[in-house]
């Protein structure tokens, strides 16, 4: 679908607290059909700017381009899921670095460790993360980072690399042992709808005042991570970043402060890590 510019029909509206969502799928194909409708209701919701995850070349491609058609709202990481990490050649990794020093392009990633599916052998996932962070630091740009059932790890490469990289553990779903090494490592932490789930998130709560503000990041991760706590209840079971205020709502209580306060300080965080502009 041909998106044309549409930079005036997606100014916010003036009543919600502005938030930026710090990863969405915005290429994933449940949004074909109305892309545009999507970062619209976004706005209306008080999401201004967004950053566009890319999980291989290709999305990352599709990213960079979705961002071109929205400037100074979409914003697209570049980089290859673990469950992708076989696919990053050496000739691969020369057309993301191409795609990583692109200015629409504010982080390299997603990229990390998912020992959970394996879709990727561990040995081709560390080799690839590996790749990626000395990739961040040639380009001069933090990292989008993803764990999963690899925590160890994680944090040991994340270690040897801790000099040349900033950047941001995307959809922490962790335990507070867990959330200590990433705090040490000066990493943002990113939450998700994960913490309005009953099920499985509401530990999650407890450890919102242990993240400094200016490490707080919000982010929907949809088509993922629907709230489960939306009233009423959407038809569909795809999370869009419209969304994302219910997430700030969740984490503002847990943390006891208002939504206009971690309002602030989420888009504040977001922008300085990941060098956004300010919208006028």
């Amino acid at each position: 679908m041909r998106i044309e510019n549409h930079t005036t029909a997606v100014s916010p509206t003036g009543g919600a607290p502005a938030l930026i969502d710090i990863g969405i799928n915005l290429t994933h194909d449940s949004y074909d059909a109305d892309r545009e409708a999507v970062i619209a209701r976004a706005c209306n919701a008080g999401v201004t700017q967004m950053v566009v995850t890319g999980s291989s070349v290709a999305s990352s491609a599709q990213a960079v381009a979705l961002a071109r058609e929205y400037p100074g709202r979409l914003f697209a990481t570049a980089g290859v899921h673990p469950h992708h990490a076989s696919e990053l050649t050496p000739a691969t990794l020369a057309s993301l670095e191409q795609l990583a020093r692109c200015p629409e392009v504010v982080a390299v990633g997603e990229c990390g460790l998912d020992y959970f599916r394996n879709l990727s052998p561990p040995e081709t996932q560390r080799e690839a993360f590996h790749r990626q962070l000395e990739l961040a630091a040639r380009v001069g740009k933090p990292v989008f980072l993803h764990q999963r059932e690899a925590h160890a790890e994680f944090v040991a490469i994340l270690t040897a690399h801790a000099s040349q990289w900033r950047g941001v553990a995307h959809c922490f779903t962790g335990t507070a042992m867990q959330l200590e090494p990433y705090l040490g490592l000066g990493l943002a932490i990113g939450i998700t709808g994960w913490i309005c789930d009953e099920r499985r998130g509401t530990h999650l709560a407890e450890l919102m005042p242990r993240i400094p503000a200016a490490r707080l990041l919000l982010e929907t991760d949809g088509p993922y991570l629907l709230p489960r706590n939306l009233t009423p209840k959407p038809a569909s079971r795809r999370n869009e970043p419209a969304y994302l205020p219910q997430i700030a709502a969740v984490v503002a209580r847990s943390r006891g402060e208002t939504v206009e306060a971690l309002a602030h300080s989420s888009t504040q965080a977001a922008r300085e890590l990941f060098g956004l502009p300010r919208l006028t």
